[in-house]
């Protein structure tokens, strides 16, 4: 008797369970949950995507698929006993697709191709763009043969204001040998903001070149509060004397549009995305 009383305890029990879980459940339909959108972002519905696709208006966009960053070069040139600067130039072969940030190592190897030194940092680079990576003062007590660049961690993004890219270059570009006073040569340019951006920092980088391309020296410099439409000219020396003559100047300007805190504010309406 007192386990059939004890099973009809147990069924009375489960039946108030599940009575009471109706009740809550449909409580909560009808009265607290709340009903998917096409804004709630998540993929809900039978959206194709999130907040696109299916029942919402907004048509998906498609994947980016991304093609990788090309290395054009990858060189060092000699600064000192058992000290060397690193260089690597790259370009992003994307129409749409930029690169917020990605990690990059450049190296020094021997013809064995075994590691001597390197240096790791990150950076960014826009749809289309060509840009320097540097890396100054790597230590090695063997003479390296060859510079490599190895590229990871590529956060792409969909560019969405193209037609605003940042438009800033190097004018009256200069190289002279320092004739009196301390160094060995300077260069000097002047750096024009065209953008609708004022930018709180730009990176100034310059590249020297002989007669044949070869690098021979590589600089930079940092430009703090950059107006739109402002200008500011700039000397970046060289110490100590490099071998080669210089032939060619290169000076490219990075200017980060993919981070809001490197934006003092915007001139006009529109928007880096």
């Amino acid at each position: 008797m007192a386990s059939s009383r004890t099973l009809k305890q147990s069924i009375i029990a489960a039946g108030y369970i599940v009575f009471l879980s109706t009740i809550f459940f449909g409580v909560y339909d009808l009265f607290i949950r709340v009903a998917p959108t096409c804004s709630d972002g998540k993929q809900n519905q039978n959206e194709a995507g999130i907040d696109c696709g299916g029942i919402c208006a907004m048509q998906c966009e498609p994947p980016l698929n991304a093609k990788d960053i090309i290395t054009r070069e990858a060189a060092f040139v000699f600064t000192g006993t058992n000290s060397y600067d690193v260089l690597a130039k790259i370009y992003n072969p994307n129409d749409i697709a930029g690169a917020s940030q990605f990690s990059y190592t450049l190296a020094l190897r021997d013809a064995a191709g075994t590691l001597l030194a390197k240096q790791s940092g990150t950076s960014f680079i826009l749809p289309q763009e060509t840009k320097y990576l540097f890396e100054f003062h790597l230590a090695t007590p063997v003479r390296p043969t060859q510079a490599t660049l190895e590229i990871s961690q590529v956060s792409w993004e969909r560019f969405r204001g193209y037609t605003e890219r940042p438009r800033v270059m190097v004018v009256q570009q200069a190289y002279n040998r320092i004739q009196s006073g301390p160094g060995y040569g300077a260069a000097t340019g002047l750096v024009v903001n065209e953008s609708p951006y004022d930018f709180r920092s730009l990176l100034v980088k310059v590249v020297l070149r002989d007669a044949s391309g070869k690098p021979l020296a590589i600089n930079s410099t940092e430009m703090s509060t950059m107006p739109s439409k402002g200008q500011r000219d700039f000397r970046l020396v060289w110490p100590t004397i490099f071998p080669g003559e210089v032939k060619n100047v290169e000076m490219l300007v990075d200017a980060d549009i993919y981070h809001s805190e490197n934006f003092i504010k915007q001139s006009s309406s529109t928007t880096p995305f």
